[in-house]
């Protein structure tokens, strides 16, 4: 059969077998009947390489330093590919060789750059590397170049070109799927892991298969080592039509055939290929075929068109329900807790997606280190009585293991501010105390370490218990037991505080908590000491989209609403009854939708607040039920309860009944996990229930922003518009996370 040359190596004129790749950022996957092989051992060690210290290959030969420029194809994801693809460019300044060894890196440069090619349907490009090395400019497979390389001048530097000529772009052919060939057995599926259901990663650790009958394009393992063969009958199809012709045609429901997404026509990607492969995997076990099988897909080219034609081996195996699940690794965490938590059911449809989510409700109880799931075939039968899918009586087991994380923790608090000065402090917490995720925390705080707003040192010490899934999954008991002593500018407050209620999710976003408060306090203001009994039922509801796993970290999208109605009775001094009232939204904007910005890199932040106090005036409430503002929470720039009505010319804040206060922050991240901000807040503090009533005060500031792995640490600075009398000149704020 006459043959030709496409890319430096023989490829059958007719239609041949290919190699089919796709570049990642740290390797290349060639592909021969299969899209996936072993990585040279270089080639894994390269983004090691990366960050680690140059040196050199060891040998008596000096290092040679050199550099590279990749001319542009003008294909932001095709340069990106060879960019990523080429051992020259990534190991240019932490690897650096001899004149040998650089002369086997240039020259295998060439296969990996070409693999960036064929991953974009490029088969039947090229590759070029010019060499310029002193006054000589080579060809990179010129025999000569490592003399070249080797007679060069100390430190002198070799100037490295890649450029690539395209050609026609192929597309895809036929695509067709097929049953598995008799004589191949269907390979056996893993369960679903720790993250996601393991059948996912089946096409990726798949090893390249060679026949005599064929000659491969893919890259072959650097080790020398054999290369696994498939079963006769798919080791036999040198064209699609044989290999079609080895099996019977698989029909695809509509679900299917849209997860599925291939079509003929469209750009030979290698990507969308092997996501077509998982997609369509997936979609099958989510249909109830746990043993699902979608084999790695076998590629053949044909040159004359410019084409690929895909054959996929599909096998469904029997549709299941889930068997009985069994718990393994629990030490300290009862079981029968876990089972009423857990949202599988024995009988249910199989489906991955509903395994994984409960793992992760299991995961989220915050007892264990980590949480796993897996299938514990064999399959087994059950009873109808026992199967909540008629006619489904086949079961798959599962079984969940557990590593419990240490039950009991230490911590530190510590915060600042210019106003409320500092405060420090540790927090003991036990995270299974009864075996059933409650969790216990004791805190001790020293309050007042200096500070504009603060005329002495206080204290805050609590006790938290939680218990979750309280009568109801999704519902937690709460208590909390608290002293606290405040001498604050605008009270003295000695206290101690008792609350507890439930909080329960409702839907995806939303969360409603109600309970009961009472307070025994004394407040001393304006040198008249009184006495407070307080009791009260606060509701709330609170709406939040942001879908953010760690609520630390910065929102650059949704929307974070609240809303608050407390019915108080104050009693001992004087008999009151008031209502508080208050409501919160913030809101952001990324400007990645005007297309000035990349995802989550420019964002605008917005908040208001409004506050009211019904059924009573100022002076008829207890000083701490007042509303006041100013602080982060509020008006930054004024120090905490700087904003409303003062005492005669002092810096006594009075409080108010009603409140109102926005803020508009711009965020900003950088590069090396630095960021800055740029604020404007506005407020005011009325003696009506009204909002909208008093002096609006007006503050603006900035900050930077440092960005850990547990949120971003945050200092800003903030000035007053309008200061008012005995108001500082400006504010320091230091705390962990965005202000909201």
């Amino acid at each position: 059969m006459p043959s030709r040359q496409i890319s430096g190596r023989t490829v059958k004129s007719g239609r041949s077998l290919v190699s089919f790749s796709v570049v990642s950022m740290s390797c290349i996957l060639g592909i021969v009947t299969v899209f996936c092989v072993p990585l040279p051992a270089e080639a894994k060690a390269s983004k090691a390489a990366a960050n680690a210290k140059p040196v050199t290959d060891g040998t008596s030969d000096p290092a040679i330093p050199y550099d590279v420029t990749l001319t542009p194809t003008k294909q932001a994801d095709l340069d990106a590919a060879i960019a990523a693809s080429s051992q020259l460019k990534s190991l240019q300044t932490s690897h650096t060789v001899g004149a040998y060894a650089l002369a086997g890196r240039i020259r295998s440069d060439y296969d990996r750059v070409n693999s960036a090619l064929e991953s974009q349907g490029y088969y039947a490009g090229s590759v070029k590397i010019s060499v310029k090395a002193g006054a000589r400019t080579v060809d990179g497979k010129d025999p000569s170049l490592p003399d070249i390389l080797k007679a060069l001048g100390k430190n002198q530097k070799v100037a490295i070109t890649i450029s690539a000529t395209l050609g026609p772009r192929f597309s895809l052919g036929n695509v067709v799927l097929t049953t598995p060939p008799q004589q191949a057995p269907t390979a056996a599926v893993p369960a679903p892991t720790a993250t996601a259901p393991a059948v996912k990663d089946s096409a990726a650790k798949t090893p390249v298969a060679k026949t005599s009958a064929q000659t491969p394009l893919g890259r072959r393992p650097s080790d020398g080592k054999s290369v696994p063969t498939p079963p006769p009958a798919a080791a036999g199809a040198a064209t699609s039509e044989q290999a079609i012709a080895q099996a019977q045609p698989i029909s695809l429901s509509p679900e299917e055939r849209k997860a599925f997404g291939l079509s003929s026509g469209q750009p030979a990607v290698a990507a969308d290929v092997l996501a077509a492969q998982n997609s369509l995997l997936n979609q099958l076990q989510e249909e109830g075929y746990a043993t699902a099988s979608v084999s790695p897909p076998l590629a053949y080219l044909k040159p004359q068109t410019h084409t690929l034609d895909i054959v996929f081996r599909v096998s469904r195996g029997p549709k299941v329900v889930i068997g009985p699940i069994s718990m393994t690794g629990l030490v300290h965490t009862k079981q029968r807790y876990l089972m009423n938590r857990l949202e599988l059911r024995e009988g249910e449809l199989y489906r991955p997606s509903r395994i994984e989510a409960a793992r992760q409700d299991l995961a989220s109880t915050g007892v264990f280190a980590s949480v796993q799931v897996r299938n514990t075939p064999p399959i087994i039968t059950l009873p109808p009585s026992r199967t909540l899918m008629p006619g489904i009586l086949q079961a798959m087991p599962i079984e969940f293991g557990f590593k419990e994380a240490k039950r009991r923790t230490l911590s530190a608090q510590v915060g600042y501010s210019t106003d409320l000065g500092g405060r420090v402090g540790v927090s003991w917490t036990h995270h299974n105390l009864l075996g059933n995720a409650e969790q216990l925390r004791l805190t001790a705080l020293v309050t007042g370490l200096g500070g504009s707003a603060q005329q002495g040192l206080g204290y805050d010490v609590y006790a938290d218990f939680m218990k979750p899934d309280f009568l109801s999954k999704g519902q937690n008991l709460s208590v909390r037991l608290e002293g606290i002593r405040q001498l604050l500018y605008s009270y003295h407050q000695t206290a101690i505080i008792g609350r507890a209620g439930l909080n329960r999710h409702v839907g995806k976003y939303w969360n409603v908590s109600g309970g009961v408060m009472g307070e025994q306090e004394q407040i001393k203001q304006f040198g008249d000491t009184r006495s407070y009994f307080i009791i009260a039922a606060p509701l709330n509801a609170t709406f939040d989209n942001t879908q953010l796993s760690n609520p630390i970290d910065p929102a650059t999208h949704g929307v974070r609403a609240s809303l608050s109605v407390t019915p108080s009775e104050s009693l001992e001094n004087g008999s009151s009854f008031f209502t508080l009232l208050s409501a919160q939204v913030s809101t952001y904007f990324d400007l990645k939708h005007l297309g000035i910005s990349r995802p989550g890199r420019s964002v605008i932040a917005v908040r208001g607040i409004v506050g009211s106090v019904q059924g009573a005036s100022t002076y008829q409430i207890p000083p701490d039920q007042r509303l006041y503002a100013g602080g982060p929470a509020t008006v930054r720039g004024f120090r905490y309860q700087g904003v409303g009505p003062q005492y005669g010319k002092t810096k006594y804040g009075i409080g108010g009944t009603s409140m109102d206060a926005g803020s508009v922050e711009f965020r900003q991240r950088l590069p090396m996990n630095l960021g800055f901000a740029g604020f404007v807040d506005a407020g005011q503090v009325g003696t009506g229930s009204r909002p909208g009533q008093g002096t609006l005060r007006v503050g603006y500031g900035g900050g930077v922003r440092y960005f850990t792995p547990i949120g971003p640490i945050r200092v800003d600075v903030a000035l007053p518009m309008n200061r008012p009398a005995y108001g500082d000149k400006w504010e320091l704020y230091f705390g962990l996370g965005e202000t909201f």
